[in-house]
This record gives structure tokens, C-alpha cells and sequence, in this order.
């Protein structure tokens, strides 16, 4: 499989035009094993209520039965299961949760597919791709704006990004690259399929379902088509300055070095993606004075705006040798969402035995500072670690009767039961070269 696929993305590189007539040959009953063993084993069950532990219990016999049934055309999708997560906006965002041989064969053929589009993916993309992740991008922002003449930055939100994909445009592009009728059949066939609400079936008319499998590279490959290249190749050679785009998934920026080019952008921006069914949140995106020029000076004694990507507020600010620098700290809403995660959990687990309740809260912060533990938001880890142990003392206190937890006596548990203490683990941004 890993030959066939690096055959693939040569032919992918090769010529950017190539069409790919046989590509459901790949999806052997050894890739859809592959792809069950790289699901996650505690995620949630779809329609048919099957649970990977369950099917695990018979996996030889259930994946070539799953392979029969795809190459004989007898393989049919099942309606998402909708649930509801809570957003930081007290609002609730949807999410669409296949049964699980729906998932198999999705992540089967997302391989396949990222063998290709991997080709064709400009390195401004980090969302959703094999071997990035979020900070990466974080990282190309400091890169970006410390490393050029960056003066301004475009801050956009799409509103409902996943549900307002337009299907027919997306085929449309896909089968730019994609010919083989049996994969556009089960692409077609994941993204209409319908979902299941209070007993209900509710077919909508756009948007992929977020929540599958195969989703995020669909996402991706839209906005390839419709942001990336468009902008790379169709607004940068038209601007007077320099200029970039940073992406992950549907939260990008566009930096600018001029202000006249990133007004432009601005006015164009709207239209362009109207023509593909998208909307640009109105409060959401806005243009800000954003670099080494917006720093404070003698002619400048503005404090500088700021802007949230990926769960941090970027700042301008300078070095200790007094260079630019672009310094970043945990969002505020994010921060208060993990404080009250913390104190929601320390109430309702009060009564557990303390060493549980250790363990738990220890992962709880490595958790924390795994994502947000950049070298430049220490402050912000050690104002969480000591909120974790405020709350931790108080919910311990709640549950003793009448012998009072005191700081001194809440420090001999920490020392037979300690937390663990903030730490950084992205000290060193990485510099990512062009692909």
C-alpha cells in the first residue's frame, strides 16, 4: 500500500493536471484494516450504536465482508447521528457522527486522497494535514510578521464554514483531480447523506457534515481552490507589497506589508467567496495595524492591536534586546473555559479518593501546557497552575466536616500529592520552507 500510494505522489507532483482514473483498487481489505486500527478507540458510536471495542471483538471477519460489500457496490451509507457541543459563545455547535464502517471507509480513502492533494496543498494550509498541526501555523505567524516588512493583518472568520459548503461546486472541484466514478460515488454519497435528529431524518442541501471522517480534507480542498491558490496566484502578483496567508482549516489571516494592498483585499474578499456560498462573519473580520510600525514610537504612542488565532491573542512587543517580536498569550475566553472546566470537575469528583483526584488534575495540566505552553505565555500557565490548586483546596475543603483545610495543611497534601508545575513545551518556533 505505502509503494502504490508513494507511486501516487510522484505522478501528483509530476504534472499538477494529471486526473486519476484508478484510485478504488487502493481501498484493499489490508488498507480498510489500516484505517479501522487508526480511529480513535473511545470516540463516539454513529447510528448503528457499534463501538470500536465491539467491533474489534470480530474485525477479520467484519473488514472482508466491508471490502465485499465496496467492490460489489453493495456498500451503503448510514445517516449521522447530530449531538450538540457547547461553544464559547454559550451557543452550540452541531456535529454529525457516522457509524463506524463509515468511518473506516472514509479514513481508507482520505489516505488514498492525501496522497494526492498533499501534491497540490500550498504550505500557507496546516489544518487537518498529515504531519501539521496548530502550531505549526503559530509558528509561521511569528516567521511571517517578525521576518518581513508586515505592517497590517486581515482577521477573518467564515460563518458556519462546514454547513455552508456548496456540494455541486465541490465535486465540481475535486473531479479537477479526481476521475475515478467509484471514489466521487462514495464522496457524493457521505456528503448527502442524511442526519438523524429525535428520531427524525433531516436531509440538508449543503455542507459536508462535520463531525466525518472525510470532512476536514473536503474543507480543505474548498478552500484550496477558492482562498489559497486564489490568492497566491491570482491577488499577490497584482499587490504593490508583500503579502501572505496563514490557514488552518477555516481560520486564516492575511498579512499585508501595505495598507492600500490589504484594503483591496478586504473589499474583493467578500465577493470572491460569495461566488462559492460563503459569508464572512461581519464582527469577526476586521483589519488591524499590525507589525514592527505598530509598535509604540515618538510618532506612535498607541498601544498596538491584537488579534486571537488558534486559541491565543498575537501582541506586538519587543525582545529583551529590544527587537521585534510577536509575543502570544492564552485567549481569555479559553483561559475562563478551562478554569471552569477545572472547577466543575473538582466539584463533582470532591469525594474521590485524593490520589485519584491528583492523577486527574495532573493530566488535566499536561494537557494545558501541552497546548498552550509557548515559550512566550508562562505567565499565563503558572496564573492557570495556581487556579487549579485554588479550586482544588476549595472543593477538598467543602467536603470535610467541620476540620477546616488550611493553606499549611493543603501544602503537606500537595507534597505527598503534587501537581505538576507549568512548563514549556514549544520553546523554539520551527521554520517550515516552502513545499
Amino acid at each position: 500500500m505505502s509503494t502504490e500510494l508513494s507511486r501516487l505522489s510522484e505522478l501528483a507532483k509530476t504534472d499538477k493536471r494529471t486526473r486519476f482514473l484508478s484510485l478504488a483498487h487502493l481501498l484493499t481489505p489490508a488498507a480498510l484494516i489500516a484505517a479501522f486500527e487508526g480511529l480513535r478507540k473511545d470516540a463516539s458510536a454513529g447510528v448503528d450504536e457499534v463501538t470500536y471495542r465491539e467491533y474489534e471483538q470480530n474485525v477479520w471477519q467484519n473488514i472482508p465482508a466491508l471490502h465485499h460489500r465496496l467492490v460489489s457496490h453493495q456498500y451503503r451509507v448510514q445517516p449521522l447521528r447530530r449531538v450538540y457541543i457547547p461553544k464559547e459563545n454559550g451557543k452550540e455547535r452541531p456535529i454529525s457522527i457516522p457509524a463506524l464502517e463509515d468511518k473506516i471507509v472514509q479514513k481508507a480513502t482520505v489516505t488514498v486522497l492525501n496522497a494526492i492533494y498533499e501534491q497540490d496543498f500550498l504550505p500557507c494550509s496546516y489544518g487537518f494535514r498529515p504531519g501539521l498541526g496548530p502550531h505549526d501555523a503559530l509558528d509561521a505567524i511569528g516567521h511571517t510578521i517578525r521576518g518581513g516588512p508586515i505592517a497590517y493583518v486581515l482577521e477573518a472568520d467564515i460563518q458556519s464554514y462546514f454547513d455552508m459548503i456548496v456540494r455541486d461546486q465541490l465535486m465540481a472541484l475535486v473531479e479537477r483531480r479526481i476521475g475515478d466514478s467509484s471514489i466521487l460515488r462514495l464522496i457524493r454519497k457521505w456528503i448527502h447523506v442524511g442526519v438523524m435528529e429525535n428520531g427524525r431524518l433531516l436531509v440538508t442541501q449543503t455542507g459536508t457534515g462535520q463531525g466525518q471522517v472525510v470532512s476536514p480534507l473536503l474543507a480543505n480542498i474548498y478552500l484550496h481552490y477558492v482562498l489559497d491558490e486564489w490568492f497566491e496566484y491570482e491577488v499577490k502578483p497584482r499587490l504593490r507589497g508583500q503579502a501572505a496567508e496563514i490557514r488552518y482549516a477555516d481560520d486564516f489571516i492575511l498579512c499585508f506589508q501595505y495598507r492600500e494592498d490589504a484594503e483591496r483585499v478586504q473589499t474583493v474578499l467578500p465577493k470572491r467567496f460569495a461566488k462559492f456560498g460563503l459569508t464572512l462573519h461581519p464582527e469577526k473580520t476586521r483589519l488591524l495595524a499590525f507589525g514592527r510600525s505598530a509598535l509604540p514610537n515618538g510618532a506612535n504612542m498607541s498601544k498596538p492591536a491584537t488579534f486571537d488565532f488558534l486559541g491565543f491573542t498575537h501582541l506586538c512587543a519587543r525582545s529583551r534586546r529590544g527587537r521585534f517580536t510577536v509575543h502570544v498569550r492564552t485567549m481569555r475566553k479559553r483561559f475562563r473555559r478551562s478554569v471552569k472546566a477545572v472547577a466543575q470537575w473538582c466539584q463533582q469528583h470532591r469525594h474521590d479518593p485524593v490520589a485519584n483526584q491528583a492523577a486527574a488534575l495532573n493530566a488535566k495540566l499536561r494537557g494545558h501546557y501541552q497546548y498552550y505552553g509557548r515559550r512566550t505565555n508562562f505567565r499565563g500557565l503558572r496564573r492557570f497552575y495556581r487556579l487549579v490548586q485554588q479550586l482544588w483546596r476549595k472543593w477538598l475543603n467543602r467536603r470535610t466536616r467541620g476540620k477546616r483545610l488550611t493553606w499549611a495543611r493543603f501544602a503537606q497534601l500537595l507534597h505527598r500529592h503534587p501537581l505538576v508545575r507549568p512548563r514549556i513545551c514549544h520553546a523554539c518556533a520551527r521554520s517550515r520552507s516552502p513545499a
